[in-house]
């Protein structure tokens, strides 16, 4: 009897059946996802709290300084305004190269003698005063550790707009 060597047809699965396989698994990814977010502003909550028990408020601080080109600093024939005079890519991404600075850029204050570049991120802080006169510089810069960046996202602290929407997006979905 050969009837038993078939094997059966599969029979077609009917579109609610497929649509409740499909909602299942977005309810356990979902899920997964959402208590993540959860457990991590729950920790977070509390080293806030608390910042000296797993050490968030300890920082490093290094003082550096330098010179840039003069010629970065007086742009001729663009505008009488100081702050249209300094080329301000150049200088942002040779402070990124010489001394590895990073975060975004808050602020780029151009006056008649100087400039003032402030990089910000999660705790990370990078302050640079220029002296647009001889190109020199001085710059601050302060490293805080995990538990103070994980505070800084919680926050949403100089985290970018990205960041700002999940905590939007996690906060309407709690």
């Amino acid at each position: 009897d050969v009837t038993g060597l078939i094997s059966p047809r599969r029979q077609k699965k009917s579109w609610s059946s497929r649509a409740a396989g499909i909602i299942r698994w977005l309810h356990l990814y979902l899920s997964l996802l959402g208590f993540t977010v959860l457990l991590f502003f729950a920790i977070t909550g509390l080293t806030l709290n608390h910042p000296t028990w797993l050490g968030a408020d300890t920082q490093r601080n290094s003082e550096f300084s330098g010179k840039l080109e003069r010629s970065w600093l007086t742009l001729t024939n663009v505008s009488d305004d100081p702050a249209q005079s300094v080329d301000r890519l150049t200088v942002v991404e040779h402070l990124r190269a010489e001394h590895g600075l990073r975060g975004a850029i808050s602020e780029f204050r151009v006056d008649d003698y100087e400039c003032l570049v402030l990089f910000r991120g999660p705790a990370y802080a990078a302050d640079v005063v220029i002296n647009r006169e001889t190109g020199e510089y001085s710059a601050t810069q302060t490293v805080m550790g995990i538990v103070a960046i994980m505070n800084d996202l919680h926050k949403g602290r100089d985290s970018g707009l990205a960041w700002s929407l999940l905590i939007d997006i996690s906060a309407i979905l709690t």
